[in-house]
């Protein structure tokens, strides 16, 4: 068995999910969302990030890890933070001592909608489908299950 965490990271919310995986069969485990507090000191926001992602990571199982790869906003700015919080994403994963796959948005889409341009709600109902038990309630927690699921799926194809 093994335990895949999906993370579909964010400066203001960034989600997070764990599915256990045998190559055939997966299953959900549990899923959150990290909001950290609205203030405007970017590192206290990236302290935050990186506390609460510690905490899951030693409080759950995991063997593998996945992030959504990042892409390139209109707005620098907004690029720009994401890349911070991603940044502070992948060391935590890396100091926990957690391999890292990436994945393309339209990929992870394609892999659990069938569709690389599939709206969120489309994502959301289709985690929900492939985990029945999932209790999502955030659509940041379900596109971290479905990059999960993504993993989960090359994985197997690897075998």
């Amino acid at each position: 068995m093994t335990f895949i965490l999906g993370i579909d990271p964010g400066l203001t919310r960034t989600g997070w999910g764990i599915i256990s995986s045998n190559g055939q069969h997966i299953s959900y485990i549990k899923s959150g969302t990290i909001i950290p507090p609205v203030v405007s000191d970017i590192s206290i926001k990236l302290e935050f990030l990186y506390k609460s992602l510690t905490e899951v990571i030693q409080n759950h199982e995991i063997d593998e890890c996945a992030i959504e790869e990042s892409f390139v906003n209109k707005n620098a700015s907004t690029s720009l933070k994401l890349g911070c919080a991603r940044g502070a994403i992948l060391l935590t994963l890396r100091l926990a001592g957690l391999e890292i796959k990436e994945y393309a948005a339209k990929l992870v889409k394609k892999t659990v909608t069938g569709v690389g341009n599939a709206e969120k709600v489309q994502v959301e109902l289709m985690v929900k489908h492939l985990l029945p038990k999932a209790i999502v309630s955030s659509a940041d927690e379900a596109d971290a299950l479905a990059i999960a699921i993504c993993h989960s799926s090359f994985q197997r194809v690897k075998l």
